[in-house]
């Protein structure tokens, strides 16, 4: 009985010490599709939103491309310093109701992000609902 106890109080407390941990920082960016390192996004809040801004670009070609693909104000615009991540709002224990840029196809995609454990940031940008998307996790830098 002891250790059920005592497991539960382990999880609670695990739980409530996620739920504390911030989505702020910088993050490593990691393709789902290769697994390569492709970049470090600063995620910050500004007026009661959250955003993503590419950093650093790890892959040589990409250091001096261009958004030639975006639409709008992003047209033409260098991946480096590129606003990706734009208007999401906490709702419980993700972010949401924002989007996600794709530099390389310039299109945009709704936006869910959430922290899986302290270092590792789920990322998922859909179309319509979140079943039809893509996911990828992010590692925390320290």
């Amino acid at each position: 009985m002891k250790r059920i106890v005592f497991s539960f109080v382990v999880v609670l407390l695990n739980t409530v010490m996620l739920q504390a941990q911030s989505i702020m920082g910088k993050w490593k960016t990691i393709d789902d599709e290769t697994g390569n390192e492709k970049s470090i996004v600063e995620i910050f809040e500004e007026n009661g939103k959250v955003y993503g801004k590419i950093i650093e670009l790890f892959e040589e070609k990409n250091k001096n491309a261009i958004c030639s693909n975006c639409s709008g104000s992003n047209k033409n615009k260098p991946y480096l310093g590129l606003i990706i991540i734009n208007d999401l709002k906490k709702d419980g224990n993700e972010w949401n109701g924002g989007t996600i840029l794709d530099p390389k196809t310039g299109k945009e995609y709704k936006c869910l992000i959430a922290l899986e454990s302290t270092n590792k940031l789920k990322v998922r940008g859909y179309v319509g609902f979140s079943l039809i998307g893509r996911t990828q996790y992010w590692q925390r830098i320290k």
